[in-house]
């Protein structure tokens, strides 16, 4: 088989077309966030939020409701108690998020195992993007413009509450709504890259390309670029790889985006390690 037909035949089937663009589009979503979370610093939230929200899409799959809706109310719910805890006893907050987060996961375990003849719990896990409905795509689509929208609006706000959070309070900024803005947007990103990659792998999808993105660039916008650039190329080509492979396609995804992450880390042109080998070779010289 040669390159193009490599990259048109799994276009011949409609399911496909559809995987490979909610794909490109959760890719988009999932990257700006990304960029907000690690320069916040946020991984184990994101981890805790992505893991937290499987109890409100089961939920809103017994009551025939959105599980955005579920999901988010379970997402908010779950930083909610993390902030209770950590106010309220003397446990530190990564410890209080693995309590949380773990509880929330579990309590989802649960409950699909009480109710396992409506709720396919492979697909919650580890996405069912081949097979997404046309209504799923549409609830993707409006969760995607909100999420994209809010972050264009509020973006310099955002910034700077991620960078330091004491200056923005300092200028006038309220940081406790920003706050509830960045987790809200996390909830509801959670939920649309539940659909491609799943729960359980969702929350590399909300680290590996801003991660990947903070090593090649120390500006923002340029940061955010080549977020959203590495996670649209995985998310597109990892969807064609799981084709031509039988494989799982949010495995491949993620995959190809840690694939990225590496490249970085060794060749970025002014963080690498070979580039930081170099210049520690130059100075024992």
């Amino acid at each position: 088989m040669d390159l193009v037909q490599w990259f048109t035949v799994p276009l011949q089937h409609e399911f496909m077309v559809k995987a490979i663009l909610v794909s490109a589009l959760v890719g988009v979503v999932c990257s700006a966030l990304s960029c907000f979370l690690t320069l916040k610093g946020w991984a184990l939230m994101g981890d805790a939020v992505s893991h937290a929200v499987m109890p409100g899409v089961v939920i809103a799959y017994v009551l025939n409701i959105p599980f955005a809706i579920g999901a988010f109310i379970f997402g908010v719910g779950s930083v909610m108690a993390i902030g209770f805890i950590k106010a309220k006893t003397r446990i530190k907050e990564d410890t209080v998020i693995g309590l949380v987060f773990t509880g929330f996961f579990a309590l989802g375990l649960v409950l699909v195992s009480k109710i396992r003849s409506s709720i396919d719990l492979t697909h919650i896990l580890f996405g069912n993007v081949l097979g997404i409905s046309d209504g799923d795509i549409v609830q993707t689509v409006i969760i995607s413009a909100i999420t994209l929208v809010t972050l264009a609006i509020l973006r310099k706000d955002l910034i700077l509450f991620c960078f330091d959070s004491t200056h923005a309070r300092s200028i006038g900024l309220n940081i406790t709504f920003l706050y509830y803005v960045l987790l809200s947007l996390l909830s509801l990103t959670a939920v649309a890259g539940l659909q491609t990659v799943g729960i359980i792998l969702v929350v590399a999808m909300l680290v590996t390309p801003g991660a990947t993105a903070y090593l090649l660039s120390d500006r923002f916008d340029l940061m955010i670029l080549i977020a959203m650039t590495t996670g649209v190329f995985s998310s597109v080509i990892g969807t064609y790889i799981s084709y031509h492979i039988d494989g799982s396609t949010g495995g491949c995804i993620v995959v190809l985006q840690t694939l990225l992450f590496v490249v970085a880390m060794f060749f970025a042109p002014k963080h690498g390690l070979l580039v930081k080998a170099k210049k520690s070779q130059d100075v024992i010289e």
